[in-house]
């Protein structure tokens, strides 16, 4: 269109209809219009290009995000994560908080198929006291990165004398020394009287002398005013509650949590024996299925339940044989209260017309009981507080009828394991 234009200018100036001047002025109109319309054109193609780049950038992170990035990895208790992407080639590091250590993977990486690198790591406290490190009959208490040694009357000792028992760093606390009594701190008033008083945890005793208040001796004795859950200790101007193995000290330093040993890989379990976890341990178990009898026999169809093969049905063996045999374990803390539902049964296949529930034996099974809570479930009840430790067995039948005709049954072998603690 502008080409045609030209070119006619030129035949007009030819022909002398314009002048020479008028030609080179609209020329430069011409150019003008040409180089604002190439910038407004070069402009929009920039903008589409923008645009292009990211709508690719964001469908390159919604393709990121759900194709090329792993799960999420949870945080140690008493550790730290770092790095928080979880794409393709990244790493992730784990560290524990002084008083513990790793176990497990120190690093792991994201894979190409989506999936982390090596083991789920956690933090094991480290007990400072496992080497028995106090001598002379003395008390370890350990703390975080490090441990305390109670003398017991007529000893004592210096972090210098027994340093070299541990690597760990150590504190010495004598029974008998002066470390549980303390000058007080006095000042002049104004009256010219002295005043005197003492450091918390202390009290004034005759001779103006602060002594130790003995938090363990006033509290720990009465249920009622029980300061720490287990065992107390009591420290020059404080106290700290211990735990026992298998348990770890909460966060508000008076109760203890169970240790999963089983979760943490903190067993001696064998290779074909189960881990089951128990309050203050783990118990190593073997489910084994019946051995072939009277042609009857059972197959393995999980790590806790055999099934029944195939039989002659005109056989009273196999007529009388349980269709299936299940393994249940069950932790439980000492003396806990009573009546207290332990285990159901119930099946979701209900051809006859009627179930019947049954103790049929076991090991202290006179401290349950079972009842019917619906047409289809059977509880076992615990009818007596259990003090631990202690390890109870008791046999569950489920009989299935027609019109008095035993059509099968199940079988429950549930065993409990009862810790020596309350908690």
């Amino acid at each position: 269109c502008y080409q045609v234009s030209l070119q006619t200018l030129l035949l007009l100036n030819l022909l002398g209809c314009l002048s020479k001047r008028q030609v080179l002025s609209t020329i430069r109109q011409m150019q003008k219009l040409l180089s604002t319309q190439e910038a407004a054109q070069l402009q929009g193609m920039r903008n589409l290009k923008k645009q292009l780049t990211v709508l690719q950038n964001s469908v390159h992170k919604q393709a990121t995000k759900h194709n090329d990035s792993c799960p999420h990895l949870a945080v140690p208790m008493n550790g730290r994560k770092l790095g928080r992407k979880a794409l393709v080639g990244h790493e992730v590091h784990f560290l524990c908080d002084a008083g513990f250590h790793l176990v497990g993977s120190e690093t792991r990486t994201c894979l190409d198929n989506r999936t982390w690198s090596g083991q789920q790591p956690f933090c094991k406290s480290i007990n400072d006291c496992a080497s028995n490190p106090c001598a002379n009959g003395g008390t370890c208490v350990d703390g975080i990165e490090r441990y305390t040694c109670l003398c017991p009357s007529g000893w004592s000792g210096t972090r210098q004398t027994h340093h070299h028992l541990s690597p760990a760093a150590a504190d010495w606390v004598t029974l008998s020394n002066s470390s549980f009594s303390r000058q007080p701190r006095c000042a002049d008033n104004m009256l010219g009287s002295r005043q005197c008083s003492c450091d918390t945890g202390f009290q004034m005793k005759a001779g103006d002398v602060c002594q130790d208040v003995d938090e363990c001796q006033l509290f720990q004795s009465r249920w009622q005013t029980r300061i720490c859950v287990h065992d107390c200790v009591n420290l020059p101007g404080s106290y700290r509650c211990i735990c026992p193995q298998g348990y770890l000290l909460n966060t508000d330093l008076n109760t203890c949590n169970d240790v999963d040993e089983c979760t943490n890989s903190q067993h001696n379990c064998s290779r074909g024996e189960i881990c089951v976890n128990v309050f203050g341990g783990f118990r190593c178990v073997r489910p084994e299925c019946p051995k072939p009898r009277h042609n009857t026999s059972y197959i393995k169809t999980s790590a806790f339940q055999c099934e029944r093969n195939p039989c002659p049905m005109d056989s009273k063996a196999c007529r009388t044989a349980a269709n299936s045999i299940s393994f249940h374990y069950l932790p439980l803390q000492s003396n806990r209260t009573v009546p207290r539902v332990l285990f159901k049964m119930s099946t979701t296949r209900f051809v006859g017309d009627s179930l019947r529930f049954a103790i049929t034996g076991g090991r202290g099974h006179s401290t349950f009981a079972v009842q019917r809570s619906d047409r289809q479930t059977g509880e076992l009840i615990l009818t007596s507080p259990v003090a631990g430790p202690a390890v109870l067995e008791v046999e569950l039948e489920m009989s299935e009828f027609a019109r008095r005709v035993l059509l099968g049954k199940h079988i429950f072998r549930v065993m409990t394991f009862i810790s020596q603690y309350e908690f």
